[in-house]
């Protein structure tokens, strides 16, 4: 039986804004899915070896629910520009990019070493349109250790033509190819992607729809992102009142679909996501840079709406999901002041909860450490900085979150795996 033991300061989420913290704890994992925290361990596995971190914490690992692959070359790039000009800027002719599979190769190796060596261990990824790349992209991430969903983009209209483009036909061939391609990733699966309704026609997004419905996949894309967004979906579907039923009536619109951004939701929209059971991906750095909005995420946690985190790479400029925690806060807080005082910012807990089980909810994870769950955690010594006191866990976690300590992650495990041992 393989049996995994770590010892620490255990800290988890278990509800939003709920910390359940183990000084000297023993986490146990067997066969890959926690047993148990335990304050003493227990007598039957007395004599195992235990991987003992000493006073460093044992945090649960990241969930990263919306980031685009190919943009990874371009962080902190064309920030002065809203979405549809950057995406025509920037985007679009760096993903293009893509169909050179060395240069795939090497981008998306890195890209995975640092989303590993960083703690995220689960992913919701938009590939490009580009079949052999988003292949190489799940290799890539699967030999890391991080384990969820790839899509590899579809997109029949308002491309760019010579260099990021395809037709409705090859959109489905190189779909359909793509996905029997996928079985043999054991831990990275295909998610069906139309990169949003500008980008798709009504045949290819009724494709999608059957595919989703016959295979049972899960769906990502975009909505109510940017308000110039919203109102060009409009002019395209004149026969739906809401962006989202642009989704609903090709059935790309129930519980395993995942919708960036919904930064201009309203009340309707919201209800609508809660009742189908559609995840919000909350991504607040690529919100603020590229002057989209401030998302109602309290108002959506209130009304009992799924939200998690996303880093939105590369209209989020921070890939490391501690940078995104702190970018929610503070961008909930923005949200307050334009609400009028009226709606709360959200807490470092509420914060920390979002980025790791709210997103582990969508691959069926319970809150926190859970027994049953499949091990995703982080040990990280966090002693680097001086302290003007002795800390509670709930401090260390807050210092985590604001400030990053160079080298401070020392192990990460995903589905049961350790997929990094640093310094």
């Amino acid at each position: 039986m393989a049996l995994t033991i770590i010892k620490g300061t255990i800290l988890s989420a278990s509800a939003l804004g709920k910390l359940d913290v183990t000084p000297g704890g023993y986490l146990v994992a067997e066969e890959g899915i926690i047993t148990g925290v335990y304050p003493v361990l227990p007598e039957q596995f007395s004599g195992a070896p235990v991987e003992d971190f000493g006073d460093a914490l044992i945090l649960q690992s990241f969930a990263d629910l919306h980031l685009h692959a190919p943009q990874y070359p371009m962080l902190g790039m064309g920030m002065d520009l809203p979405l549809l000009d950057w995406l025509n800027a920037y985007a679009f002719p760096t993903e293009a990019r893509f169909a050179d599979t060395d240069y795939a190769r090497d981008v998306y190796r890195r890209l995975a070493r640092e989303l590993v060596e960083n703690g995220t261990t689960r992913v919701c990824m938009f590939s490009s349109l580009h079949r052999p790349a988003t292949l190489i992209l799940m290799e890539k991430l699967e030999k890391a250790g991080v384990t969820g969903y790839v899509g590899k983009v579809n997109m029949d209209r308002n491309n760019v033509p010579g260099l990021l483009e395809e037709t409705t036909e090859e959109s489905r061939r190189e779909t359909l190819q793509w996905l029997e391609a996928c079985t043999s990733f054991p831990h990275i699966k295909p998610m069906l992607t139309p990169r949003f309704i500008p980008s798709c026609s009504e045949e290819l997004l009724a494709f999608l729809g059957r595919l989703a419905a016959e295979r049972n996949l899960p769906i990502q894309s975009h909505l109510s992102e940017n308000q110039a967004e919203v109102e060009l979906v409009s002019s395209l579907h004149p026969d739906c009142a809401q962006y989202w039923e642009a989704y609903a009536k090709y059935g790309l619109w129930n519980e395993r679909t995942v919708m960036a951004h919904c930064v201009w939701s309203d009340e309707r929209e919201r209800q609508a996501m809660k009742e189908a059971g559609v995840t919000v991906v909350h991504c607040a750095d690529s919100n603020q840079n590229i002057c989209s909005g401030v998302a109602p995420v309290r108002t959506m946690l209130q009304e009992g709406l799924r939200v998690a985190l996303g880093s939105d790479i590369a209209g989020g400029d921070h890939l490391h999901m501690f940078d995104v925690v702190a970018a929610s806060i503070r961008a909930s807080k923005a949200r307050r002041i334009l609400d009028g005082w009226e709606t709360d910012f959200l807490t470092v807990p509420e914060g920390w909860y979002l980025g790791t089980s709210a997103g582990a909810a969508f691959f069926g994870d319970a809150p926190g450490f859970a027994p049953g769950n499949p091990l995703h955690a982080i040990a990280l010594a966090d002693d680097s900085l001086p302290c003007p006191h002795p800390l509670t866990a709930a401090e260390r976690l807050e210092r985590c979150v604001y400030t990053r300590q160079q080298g401070a992650i020392r192990a990460v495990w995903s589905a049961g795996r350790k997929v990094y041992s640093g310094t």
